[in-house]
């Protein structure tokens, strides 16, 4: 990274980055919730405290390892236009900044996020790997998927299958059967699975700090009705966006032809989400395919298609594909099957 590259279209002198994906992103850190960045025209160095005096090896960029006292020394250094995450930064946190350093904190929104959309090769082998074991830890806990269980108990042995592993959940995997299916975000309950419902499973791991995202709804034995008529409307949606997706295409639009394939099924107002969002360094980052957001996809994207139905007292339906955006169109880095499945 050119730090003149990055601080001249903003008018900075230097920037401070606090966001951890952001600082993981800059320097490769591993505890990047213990570290900030700090770009300036001479360069890039990670900021840590002495709980890590690993760091110099541990990070791409030059690091720091500073006692509270030392760190404040160095923003007593600042001068000029300093630019901060405004997203991130806590106001007290910027406050005491102000009070030590006699530079003009200036508020930036999305600089090294921007830089995040489009990942590299290495980047893409990390969430390809996430992916893998993601799906490793679905298929296993489709062999638990019984009359009785837990919901709570299936998400918990998608977590320890992935500790063994030797990844970190993504986040807390959504367990959600029967009437629970119709909460989009439902975490894992006391619930016990029943025979003759849909059971949605989302889940995701961390690999070397990047994650993956995947979502199936299956059936727990004989599934018809509304149900049955939602995941084939969920699936003619997500199967709808895929066969145009690519570089080039508008997000907003992606998101209304997957709106317009469920309004044939008259269940359009059932989705009450977004169609999807990037993945990398966090499980949510951008692009964004939604209704408010416009933006143009590019290749090196990684995002997800997620179209939902969700109906209230009955049941829902979420079949969510983790895609890479390529030159001439894209790759499902997802590939666990889809398609109707009875357990």
């Amino acid at each position: 990274m050119d730090p003149k590259t990055l601080l001249d279209p903003l008018g900075l002198d230097a920037l401070y980055v606090t966001r951890p994906e952001n600082v993981r992103y800059l320097s490769g850190f591993p505890h990047p919730e213990d570290a900030q960045v700090l770009v300036t025209h001479e360069g890039a160095f990670l900021l840590t405290d002495p709980r890590y005096p690993e760091a110099e090896q541990e990070s791409q960029i030059p690091a720091r390892v500073l006692k509270r006292e030392e760190k404040e020394e160095v923003f007593k250094g600042l001068k000029g236009r300093v630019g901060f995450e405004a997203e991130h930064l806590p106001y007290a946190a910027l406050e005491r900044l102000r009070e030590l350093a006699p530079a003009e904190w200036v508020p930036t929104k999305g600089v090294i996020e921007r830089l995040r959309l489009k990942k590299t090769p290495e980047e893409v082998e990390r969430i390809r790997k996430a992916q893998a074991l993601a799906e490793e830890a679905l298929a296993h806990a489709l062999t638990l998927l019984k009359p009785g269980v837990l919901e709570r108990d299936v998400a918990l042995e998608i977590e320890f299958f992935l500790k063994r592993r030797g990844a970190e959940v993504a986040f807390p995997p959504i367990v959600a059967s029967g009437v629970r299916g119709a909460l989009p975000h439902a975490r894992a309950s006391e619930k016990a699975l029943e025979a003759g419902e849909l059971v949605t499973l989302d889940l995701g791991a961390r690999v070397e700090g990047y994650h993956s995202d995947m979502t199936r709804t299956l059936a727990l034995g004989r599934v018809d009705g509304e149900l049955k008529r939602a995941f084939e409307a969920t699936l003619a949606a997500l199967e709808r966006v895929l066969e145009v997706l690519g570089p080039g295409k508008s997000t907003k639009e992606m998101d209304a032809l997957a709106r317009e394939e469920l309004k044939r099924f008259d269940l359009d107002r059932y989705f009450v989400h977004s169609l999807g969002h990037g993945v990398g360094l966090a499980v949510h980052e951008g692009p964004g395919l939604s209704p408010y957001t416009e933006e143009t996809l590019e290749a090196g994207m990684v995002v997800t298609v997620e179209p939902g139905v969700y109906l209230p007292g009955i049941g829902g339906v979420r079949i969510e594909e983790l895609v890479l955006i390529q030159d001439t169109g894209i790759e499902l880095l997802s590939r666990f099957p889809r398609g109707w499945q009875e357990v």
